[in-house]
């Protein structure tokens, strides 16, 4: 069965801009600055798509609020400051969320970034007319908790039956299965095929231009 959607959901780093080396980066140039022990790049890559907070509770459960605190401000310095030309839309992401903008689908996002991060990528990328909706980890569950999809398609009214959540990370397509609602994984992100196919999403794509024909088939 063909079944289309009504409301396109995605993550954004690692989904559409290739910022997870950035993240990697900045993770440990924070754990540095802090005097915190540098767990490497797999831990840190593993951890992206969670809310900072709940990141370095999983990367740090000993650490202090004195410590997080101090880990959250200097990832914060590293990743803002040094963002110039460390963070691109990977190749066709443009042409997709163009396309599909003409075609009338309704778009959203749902992102462990938070407000101020997805505010200042929108700002660069010209993107806030994109989408219909945005939902970001300080502002409201942290994936795998299902409330930012849930407070998004109650905001644009639509069913659960006509949503889909595109991601590349564990915790977004876990988050979609709490949600009750369908997931496309992406592998070009931070997790490959053989882990997010354990959370049954309906395909898992390679590139965004197979997600793009996807899409555009389901719509």
């Amino acid at each position: 069965m063909n079944k289309q959607f009504e409301l396109y959901i995605f993550d954004w780093d690692g989904t559409l801009m290739d910022s997870v080396d950035h993240i990697v980066d900045s993770l440990s140039a924070a754990a540095a600055d802090s005097n915190m022990d540098d767990l490497g790049h797999e831990s840190y890559r593993n951890i992206i798509g969670l809310g900072l907070s709940e990141a370095f509770q999983a990367l740090y459960p000993g650490a202090s609020q004195k410590q997080q605190d101090a880990l959250t401000e200097r990832y914060r310095h590293h990743f803002f400051d040094t963002s110039k030309g460390k963070s691109t839309l990977f190749d066709g992401t443009d042409a997709m969320l163009s396309s599909l903008n003409a075609k009338g689908v309704k778009m959203a996002v749902a992102t462990g970034k938070a407000r101020r991060g997805l505010n200042r990528v929108f700002d660069e990328t010209g993107y806030h007319s994109m989408f219909h909706s945005s939902r970001c980890a300080d502002e409201s569950g942290s994936k795998p908790d299902p409330t930012m999809l849930k407070e998004i398609m109650t905001e644009l009214n639509i069913p659960v039956e006509k949503t889909l959540m595109i991601g590349d990370s564990t915790y977004d397509l876990q988050m979609a299965n709490n949600a009750g609602v369908d997931c496309v994984a992406v592998s070009y992100g931070v997790h490959g095929c053989e882990q997010l196919n354990r959370h049954d999403p309906l395909v898992c794509c390679r590139d965004i231009f197979e997600l793009n024909d996807w899409l555009h088939e389901h719509s």
